[in-house]
Formats: structure tokens, sequence, C-alpha cells
């Protein structure tokens, strides 16, 4: 009987290792990158949003979150200090995301959630290095931001535990669902038609922003390693 015990002592120790906290220095320091890459990018956008002058009508209904940094070709408008102060925000917080992505992965092992959450830094880095009045270059890592975005915020359900893992889940589907639709039906989309093209990105980019913030402080508090197998 005591041998017993001591055997079923040891199984509940064991079912409470698995679902102890993880909190590895390397999961903390991932957390509290992401967290601060989504308060930078948001507060840099608020920011330089309010440094735009009158005079340059600029509209967070009708005008794209990238036109902070300069209007689109070839007869670009680049209007100071709104311009550096995106340039910067974006370049900074892809930083940030990449170093993230990287300390994601040694404190999980997951490629599924790393490699989306690098080229959403990736992405946000070129967006900041060529801003839009250097045209292509610069909307094919704005689009790229925008999708792997919305894949990382999906796939980071694998690492998370309820009820963030649902929520994460729909502020991945939303931009990728919004994208799809614009896609498909351009301005015939109701999203775009009732917000503006300005209105629509923002409910495309927004989302994203908000789960770098909310995985953020997830991972900075703990992750049960339980989640980890489901």
């Amino acid at each position: 009987m005591a041998e017993q015990g001591k055997e079923m002592s040891k199984k509940r120790g064991a079912r409470r290792t698995d679902v102890a906290p993880s909190r590895t220095p390397y999961q903390k320091i991932a957390g509290a990158l992401l967290a601060v890459a989504g308060m930078v990018i948001l507060m840099g956008i608020i920011t330089a949003e309010a440094l735009m002058p009158a005079a340059a009508h600029y509209s967070t209904s009708a005008s794209d979150i990238s036109h902070l940094g300069g209007s689109d070709p070839p007869n670009s408008v680049i209007v100071q200090p709104a311009a550096i102060i995106f340039d910067a925000t974006m370049i900074l917080g892809g930083l940030l995301v990449i170093v993230g992505a990287y300390c994601v992965y040694r404190a999980f092992g997951r490629l599924g959630v790393t490699i989306p959450t690098a080229l959403l830094g990736i992405g946000a880095l070129g967006v900041g290095v060529f801003p839009a009045p250097t045209g292509g270059v610069h909307d094919l890592f704005a689009l790229l931001t925008f999708f792997v975005g919305g894949v990382a915020a999906i796939l980071a359900y694998t690492i998370e535990a309820s009820p963030l893992r649902y929520i994460s889940v729909v502020l991945g589907a939303i931009p990728l669902l919004i994208l799809v639709l614009m896609t498909i039906l351009g301005e015939s989309f109701g999203v775009p038609a009732f917000l503006g093209a300005g209105g629509a990105e923002r409910w495309v980019a927004y989302p994203i922003v908000l789960w770098l913030v909310l995985f953020g402080g997830y991972l900075m508090g703990y992750s049960p390693r339980q989640s980890l197998g489901t």
C-alpha cells in the first residue's frame, strides 16, 4: 500500500508538471519584444497622423497608412516629420518582431509560429525601408505584412491557451478575410465602400497590431505546457 501511495503521488506530481507554467527566459523576452513592437507601431502611426498638416489632405478614411511615409509615385509628396516618424516606427517595429520571433522559436521550437512571425517582422521592416514613394517594392512588403500577420495570429493558436487562442484566431482571420474579399470584389466590397480604402486597410492592419500586444503580454505571463500538445 505504501508503494502504491508513492506511485500515485509521483503520477500526480507528473500531471502537475505537465501543466506547470513554462517561464523560460526566451519566452519572456519574446513577449516583451512583441508587445513593445505592437505598441511602437500603433503609437508611431497615431503620432505621424497627428503631425500631418491639414494642407496635406491626409484622411484615415481615404488615405492608406503607408501614405504617412509619402504619397504614391510618380509625383510623390513627402511630409515631415510624419514621414520619418512612420518610417522609423516600421523599421524599429519590424526589427523587434524579427528578434521576438527568434526568441519564440528558442522558447517553443515551433517553426509554424516562428516563420510567419519572422516574415511579419521582415514585411514591416521593408515597409519602413521602402516607403510608399518607392512604388512596387513597398506594395509587396505591405502585402506580405498583412498576409503573414494574419497567418501568424492564427497559427499562434498552437502555443496559446484559452481564451486567447480563440481571440487570436479571430484577429488573424479578420485581415485575411478582408484581403481576400477586397482582391475578389475590389471597391464594391462593403468594408471599403463603407469605411473608405484607408478605413478598410486599418481593419486589416490593426487586428495584427493588437495581436502582437496581446500575444506578447501572454508570453510575458505564462503559457501552460499542456497547450503545446493540443
